[in-house]
């Protein structure tokens, strides 16, 4: 059995994992003007990096958006194309003893699929995520280098921009700590500092993705939500999300390999037999 190739190609990123056996090749994420030109950068480089031989490659899986450009047979080889949806259930789910859990794919904006039993269903998602964050950036921090807005972000404090319960009350609500959100951005002002406004703007994502899966869960047993994506590398998850846990009952993950989750789910669809398209 060779080695299955999974490539998660996006608009100027793509992201490349393989698998041989049960074992994980190193990932890899290559940037580029245009998506095909990033797939065959990133292709070209991993087999280099990584010692791999053509001969040595069994299939190769293409997902993500900028998949759809690619129309033929990668280098030769066997090629096809994986349901998004599809590869990051089972990508996000590899390696983890859940049977029940919803799968927060954080991109540009942000979709929810669910995974009971086996059984993979997209339902839904939030057209708020990396783009939200780079947008307003742009606009208001005048930037949309995401290194620049994290680093700003790291050295700004939510609370001088955030209005919370106990902005507005002394004693906690039913359900609501004092610590709880009352309003975002709701004490800003034209002398907010511009750190400020970078940590409100991630946290602001953050909650909103947080919050909006915790009610796509509602009236089902899920109580488990797998993060992935490029978002789970931001230092304010490790903030965001247990405040969330706290307030909702519930379990944010993230897995090792997380923005590689949809490349390596496209290479388990072909693993496990799942549907294919050419």
């Amino acid at each position: 059995m060779g080695i299955v190739i999974g490539i998660d190609v996006g608009g100027s990123t793509t992201k490349i994992i393989g698998i041989e056996q049960d074992e994980l090749k190193h990932p890899m994420l290559v940037k580029a003007e245009d998506p095909v030109t990033s797939l065959f950068g990133a292709f070209g480089k991993y087999i280099y990096d990584n010692g791999i031989s053509l001969s040595e490659v069994e299939q190769v899986m293409l997902t993500g958006v900028g998949s759809g450009y690619v129309t033929q047979d990668l280098y030769g080889l066997p090629t096809a194309h994986a349901d998004e949806f599809l590869a990051n259930g089972l990508g996000a789910s590899y390696g983890l003893e859940l049977k029940d859990l919803i799968v927060v794919s954080m991109g540009t904006g942000t979709s929810f699929v669910k995974v009971q039993d086996g059984h993979i269903a997209h339902i839904g998602g939030i057209g708020i995520g990396g783009g939200t964050i780079s947008g307003l950036s742009h606009l208001l921090l005048k930037t949309s280098d995401i290194h620049q807005v994290v680093e700003m972000a790291c050295k700004g404090d939510i609370r001088n921009v955030n209005l919370l319960i106990k902005d507005i009350s002394n004693v906690a609500l039913p359900g609501l700590p004092l610590d709880a959100t009352a309003s975002i951005f709701g004490k800003a002002d034209m002398n907010t500092r511009i750190e400020d406004v970078a940590a409100g703007i991630i946290a602001m994502v953050l909650q909103a993705i947080g919050q909006s899966v915790v009610l796509a869960a509602l009236n089902s047993p899920v109580k488990d939500f797998i993060l992935i994506g490029n978002l789970t590398k931001l230092p304010q998850c490790a903030n965001v999300f247990p405040a969330l846990e706290r307030l909702y009952g519930c379990r944010f993950l993230i897995p090792r390999y997380a923005e590689y989750r949809t490349a390596l789910g496209a290479a388990l669809v072909y693993r496990t037999g799942k549907p294919v398209s050419r």
